[in-house]
C-alpha cells in the first residue's frame, strides 16, 4: 500500500471507533462501526494471499451480520419506545438482539468461531489491531447499554467463553491462535463483571490492551509464528524473551504482575455479589489457560535449543522495529499490580 492509502485506511480505522465511542445515538453509533469494519477489511487482505482473503471475506461477512443485527434492534427498540438513545434500550427482544449483536462483535462463545480463524489468516500488525483496537467501540456499546441487556445471558456468555477458551487454547501450536483464544477468554472475564461494575471492566479492558500489544509487539520483534519459531527466539534476545516469559505469566494472571489485579478484583466482586458457582468456573478456566502460557514459556525461556550454528546465526540479523510500543507496554505489563488502589479509587 502507498502511504497516503494507508493513512487514508487507519484515519478511517480510528475515525470509525471513535464516532461509536462518543455517540448516544444508535445510528451514529452504527455508522462508526461500517466506517471501522469497512476500513479494516483492505488491512486484512493485503498479503494478496489466499488465506488473507479468506480472513478478510470472513470477517466482513461476520460484522455485517453484526451490525445490521445491531441496527435492527436499534430499529425495534425505536418503533416500540419513540427513542434513539443507546442507554434506553428497554424493549426485552431488541436487548436480546443487541447482546447477540455484541458478543459476535466481540467474539464471545457461542459466536466465536470467526476471530481464530481470521487472526491466522492475517499478518501479526493486523492480528494485533483486531485483538486491540476492534475491541473498543463494541466493549464501549456493551457499557453503555449495560443497565438494560440481559444479566443471565451476558454471565453465560462470559463464563462459557473464559471455559471454552482454556481448552481450545490447549491443543494450539500457532502464536497467533493463542493469542486469539486468549483474547476470547479476556473479553468473557471482562463480561461477567459488566453487569455488576463497569469501572472494573474499564480497567480490565485497559489492562487486556497492554498485555496484548506487549506481548504481540514481541512476537513481531521475534518473527515468531509458531511454537517451534519460539524454541529458538533465545539466541536473538535473551533480554526480549525474559520480558516475553513474563508476559504470558501476567497474560495468565500469575501475581505479583500486572495480569493478576483485574482477576483478582472481578473475583472478589463476584465473590461479593454471592455468584460463588461462577467465580469457581472462572478459576478453573483461568488453569487452562494458564496452562498453555505456561507451556509456551517453558519452550521459549526453560529450555534453550541446541546451540547448532543455525542457531547462532540469528545473532547477525537486527531486530525489527516495534522497540517502542514493546518498551512502553511491558513495564505496565509487568509492574501495575501496587498501584491497585489508587486505580480503583
Amino acid at each position: 500500500m502507498s502511504p497516503m492509502t494507508t493513512t487514508i485506511i487507519l484515519s478511517s480505522l480510528a475515525t470509525g471507533t471513535i464516532i461509536t465511542m462518543s455517540s448516544h445515538h444508535w445510528m451514529m453509533a452504527w455508522i462508526g462501526l461500517e466506517m471501522n469494519t469497512l476500513a479494516i477489511i483492505p488491512v486484512i487482505s493485503k498479503q494478496h494471499h489466499p488465506r488473507a482473503t479468506e480472513a478478510a471475506t470472513k470477517y466482513f461477512l461476520t460484522q455485517a451480520a453484526a451490525s445490521a443485527l445491531i441496527l435492527f434492534s436499534s430499529s425495534v427498540n425505536a418503533w416500540k419506545t419513540g427513542t434513539w438513545d443507546i442507554t434506553q434500550m428497554t424493549d426485552p427482544i431488541a436487548n436480546t438482539l443487541l447482546t447477540s449483536a455484541l458478543a459476535m462483535k466481540l467474539g464471545l462463545v457461542p459466536m466465536h468461531f470467526w476471530l481464530p480463524e481470521i487472526i491466522q489468516g492475517s499478518t501479526m500488525k493486523t492480528a494485533l489491531i483486531i485483538s486491540t483496537w476492534q475491541k473498543l467501540a463494541p466493549m464501549t456499546l456493551l457499557c453503555l447499554s449495560m443497565n438494560n441487556l440481559s444479566m443471565t445471558i451476558l454471565l453465560t456468555m462470559g463464563t462459557m467463553s473464559a471455559l471454552f477458551a482454556g481448552w481450545a487454547g490447549m491443543n494450539q501450536t500457532q502464536t497467533r491462535k493463542i493469542m486469539a483464544y486468549s483474547s476470547i477468554a479476556h473479553i468473557g472475564w471482562m463480561v461477567t463483571i459488566t453487569t455488576t461494575m463497569t469501572n472494573i471492566t474499564t480497567m480490565a479492558l485497559v489492562m487486556y490492551l497492554f498485555m496484548t500489544t506487549s506481548m504481540f509487539s514481541a512476537l513481531i520483534s521475534l518473527k515468531s509464528k509458531t511454537m517451534q519459531d519460539m524454541t529458538t527466539s533465545w539466541t536473538t534476545s535473551p533480554t526480549l524473551m525474559t520480558m516475553t516469559m513474563l508476559t504470558l505469566l501476567s497474560l495468565g494472571g500469575l501475581p505479583p504482575l500486572s495480569g493478576f489485579m483485574p482477576k483478582w478484583l472481578i473475583l472478589e466482586e463476584l465473590i461479593t455479589q454471592n455468584t460463588i458457582p461462577m467465580a469457581t468456573i472462572l478459576v478453573m478456566s483461568t488453569l487452562l489457560s494458564l496452562f498453555f502460557y505456561l507451556r509456551l514459556t517453558y519452550t521459549t525461556t526453560l529450555t534453550t535449543s541446541p546451540n547448532t550454528p543455525q542457531t547462532k546465526y540469528k545473532w547477525r540479523f537486527k531486530l525489527s522495529s516495534y522497540t517502542l510500543l514493546l518498551s512502553s507496554t511491558t513495564p505496565l505489563t509487568m509492574m501495575i499490580l501496587p498501584l491497585t488502589p489508587l486505580v480503583m479509587n
